[in-house]
C-alpha cells in the first residue's frame, strides 16, 4: 500500500477520535469505538514506519 494512503487513513482516523472528543462522560458504545479508532491508528502508524 503506498504510503500516502497509509498518510490518509491516519489523517482521518485522527479526524475522527478529534470530532468525537469531549469534556463530558462517553457511553460505552463510545468508548469501544474510539478504542477500535485508536487500535487501526496504531496499526496504521506502525505500517507506516515500516514502509519509510
Amino acid at each position: 500500500m503506498p504510503i500516502s494512503v497509509l498518510n490518509e487513513i491516519h489523517d482521518c482516523l485522527s479526524l475522527a477520535l478529534g470530532a468525537t472528543e469531549r469534556r463530558a462522560g462517553y457511553t460505552q458504545a463510545e468508548r469501544e469505538a474510539r478504542s477500535y479508532v485508536r487500535t487501526a491508528l496504531r496499526r496504521v502508524e506502525k505500517l507506516t514506519e515500516v514502509a519509510a
